[in-house]
């Protein structure tokens, strides 16, 4: 009789390890959704025909693994998409005989430019921040002045002890420069002091990203040389769905379902039955209230470590403190539909309308609580369903629950939100057509609160012989959509006694350098 592993969760890693399983072996996966979708933060939502990605999902990954299995699911183009061939603009297009057309086929995986800045001063700065001439204009030369005295002095007195996520960005940028462009919009995201957050966020989200190497990189620049292995600062492009992440999620979840395995909806898991080391069934409610149990032989858990910790029974008093003690923070979009930015563009790269060609926008700008913005345009023009005569946008809130931006009806809500971005010059008011909102719990795990103590979480869990942890809030790791790929496939091949080691599971999205930048020759 074959094995059964029930999935908590549909979203990237859930859906990955179903998949793997029904690929690799006679294991029949059964995944738990709480929601009525798939993908969970990597989902698509639609709005009147315009589609919001929450949070923006860059299909980038240093894992040739990874982006061979996107591929497999959602074939690169093999035809320009319809702004490439309003603008005239070369892409990179797939070779490979019957390679889609993203104007004739929807299953179909484009490449698109990559371009985010920050917005502070009213001014356009590159992300990461670069050393040219626009940043010196934009910040004046007494900036720039307090910005390069502050650089030497944490180059020549650094902070020996790196105990938070501040005293890591001021050895690597200064005080002053991480006062500039850092300090704020973090604070933005995770709603509490830089001085509070644990240093482990900088070491996986700002990785091999210095002042040091932003000159390096300015005065290769400037001559035209490059040095051997000079990581630079970001990619150029990226993969991306026709119709964005939920597009890929859904496809594998229509996958899986075709080769036998179930997605069940608006399941909500609340109990996990443990005996001795191991996991023998789970509870969850549907949207009615009646409760199902699931048996299986192995486990995979995606949802949050909070949460399934306090849906175990027979826990350590110390593993559960913890667990209580973990943090996160949550999110709130709103898509406004527009005639037009106020935004201009000032790029030498042709967009539709010239409007600006940014995919995402970092709002450093302090009077406001907006924290990023989303072009969708730029995306994908198949986002939007009226593309060469509207603008459709997302603005980025991040909260917590009991925050008024997460308490707040929709209309209040996104009253404010358009106040905001009319405020600092995003958009003019009396542009916008329509608008929607839509929150996400636990968006982000936080890297304070008792993190420091997770290990003890882990070391648990580790010891339960059939239940496995993937996914950004399953390890309660700040992981990109790509990790929780691989973390998920490397499960699978520990399952299936292809690895022998767990700890290559924990171990992804551990490396040095930046996620997004690249090695030249």
């Amino acid at each position: 009789m074959a094995k059964k592993a029930v999935i908590i969760g549909a979203g990237p890693a859930g859906l990955t390890a179903a998949y793997e399983l029904l690929e690799r072996s006679d294991i029949v996966p059964v995944i738990l959704e709480e929601n009525d979708f798939v993908g969970g933060i990597s989902a698509t939502l639609d709005y009147k025909h315009n589609k919001i990605d929450m949070g923006g999902h860059r299909f980038f990954s240093k894992s040739d693994r990874v982006i061979n299995w996107w591929l497999s699911i959602l074939p690169l183009q093999g035809k320009p998409s319809k702004d490439d061939i309003i603008l005239k603009r070369e892409v990179e297009l797939s070779k490979k005989k019957g390679a889609p057309n993203p104007e004739k086929t929807d299953r179909v995986m484009l490449k698109r430019p990559r371009l985010s800045r920050i917005y502070y001063l009213k001014t356009f700065f590159n992300y990461p921040v670069s050393l040219n001439m626009d940043t010196i204009k934009g910040l004046g030369l007494w900036r720039m002045f307090k910005i390069g005295c502050s650089y030497m002095y944490a180059l020549a007195f650094p902070i020996k002890n790196e105990k938070s996520l501040e005293d890591f960005m001021i050895n690597r940028f200064g005080r002053e420069l991480y006062r500039t462009f850092f300090k704020d919009y973090t604070e933005k995201l995770w709603g509490i002091d830089c001085n509070k957050i644990s240093a482990d966020w900088g070491a996986q989200r700002i990785k091999g990203i210095s002042i040091l190497k932003v000159l390096k990189q300015m005065a290769q620049n400037l001559t035209g040389k490059k040095g051997q292995a000079v990581e630079t600062s970001f990619i150029e492009s990226f993969f991306y769905p026709k119709f964005g992440p939920g597009h890929m999620w859904q496809s594998v979840a229509d996958d899986v379902t075709k080769k036998g395995g179930k997605i069940l909806l608006r399941q909500k898991v609340t109990r996990i039955i443990k005996q001795d080391d191991k996991i023998v069934a789970i509870e969850a409610v549907d949207n009615k209230g009646k409760t199902s149990v699931y048996e299986g032989d192995i486990f995979i858990s995606t949802m949050p470590v909070k949460d399934l910790i306090n849906g175990m029974n027979d826990v350590p008093e110390k593993v559960e403190k913890i667990a209580n003690g973990l943090m996160y923070r949550d999110f709130r979009v709103v898509g406004v539909l527009l005639n037009k930015l106020k935004l201009k563009n000032t790029t030498a790269i042709k967009t539709i309308n010239n409007i600006v060609p940014d995919t995402w926008i970092y709002v450093q700008e302090r009077e406001v609580k907006l924290g990023r913005v989303q072009v969708f345009n730029n995306w994908s023009p198949y986002l939007v369903e009226d593309f060469k005569n509207k603008v459709w946008i997302g603005l980025e809130y991040f909260c917590n629950e009991k925050d008024k931006i997460w308490t707040d009806s929709d209309k209040t809500f996104i009253d404010f939100a358009i106040k905001e971005a009319d405020k600092i010059g995003i958009f003019d008011k009396k542009d916008v057509l329509d608008a929607y909102t839509h929150k996400v719990k636990k968006a982000y795990p936080a890297y304070f609160g008792t993190y420091n103590q997770f290990d003890e979480i882990k070391n648990f869990v580790n010891g339960i012989e059939n239940l496995y942890l993937v996914g950004r809030n399953g390890m309660h790791h700040y992981n990109n959509m790509d990790h929780s790929t691989l973390a998920a496939m490397k499960t699978v091949d520990y399952i299936l006694g292809e690895c022998k080691n767990r700890e290559e599971i924990w171990s992804v999205n551990t490396e040095s350098d930046y996620h997004e930048s690249k090695k030249t020759a």
